[in-house]
């Protein structure tokens, strides 16, 4: 058996995890309603979402600021490609992105840089188009579609990732496309947006590389949190020489 079939129900989240709609739910109790993804244009979304790329979201910041009032496609279709690096050089990996930048801005050309001309598009079509990009890859491409076109697609990325892992306590990792099946079923897609985003702020404040699960609002639906609690527990326990028990959690799924 692989490790991923042992994980149980296969690679199943909806099996083994609570259902998007109950961490949904406890998220945006908590973080409300965020706005994201923060900027003046569809096409400054489709730039930041490559700028985003192995990076910190305040570098994305710094290098967007440096084009002034010059981010559109035209300017960046014009632009030399060394020219455009130096812009784009706080984000890193600037000559990478300055060349990826320049493909992605040829691919909207396609389109006349016309969001109306994107959004008439199959979604397959574009999705498939932007992903034969180079350094477009699935969660680049699912966050210009969803942020820049509002097309239905739920954006996974790394933090996504681990909270699967986490609420699972699997030690398997689980695939870009089972964690984005299992959140687009159980969420309406008018909530991908906002999801995607307290998702994000979540793991920023609790679920890190290194959990931080005291105050997490979904420490009790998660395998790691509930984990972490007992030890907790033990711990305690052993100072005051009491005896051990593991405290009882009702479901909330």
């Amino acid at each position: 058996m692989s490790p991923r079939a042992a994980r149980g129900a296969g690679a199943d989240a909806a099996a083994i995890a609570p259902s998007p709609a109950a961490l949904y739910a406890r998220l945006y109790k908590r973080y409300g309603n965020l706005r994201w993804w923060p900027a003046k244009s569809p096409y400054e979304v489709m730039v930041g979402a490559v700028l985003t790329q192995n990076t910190a979201w305040r570098n994305v910041e710094k290098a967007v600021a440096r084009f002034a009032d010059r981010l559109s496609p035209q300017f960046v279709e014009a632009a030399r490609e060394a020219d455009l690096a130096e812009i784009i050089r706080p984000a890193g990996f600037f000559n990478q992105k300055a060349a990826y930048l320049k493909t992605l801005t040829a691919w909207f050309a396609r389109y006349a840089y016309s969001v109306s001309a994107v959004q008439a598009a199959p979604l397959p079509k574009l999705r498939a188009e932007l992903l034969a990009l180079r350094g477009i890859g699935k969660e680049t491409a699912d966050s210009i579609l969803l942020y820049a076109f509002e097309f239905p697609v739920f954006v996974i990325d790394a933090y996504t990732l681990r909270l699967l892992s986490r609420l699972t306590a699997s030690a398997v990792p689980f695939r870009y496309d089972e964690a984005q099946a299992f959140f687009a079923a159980g969420l309406d897609a008018s909530l991908y947006n906002n999801a995607h985003a307290v998702i994000v702020a979540n793991a920023k404040d609790h679920c890190r590389a290194k959990p931080s699960c005291a105050g997490c609002p979904l420490a009790d639906m998660c395998g790691t949190g509930r984990a972490a609690d007992v030890k907790g527990v033990e711990r305690y326990s052993r100072r005051r020489g009491t005896p051990r028990k593991k405290p009882e959690y009702g479901s909330d799924h």
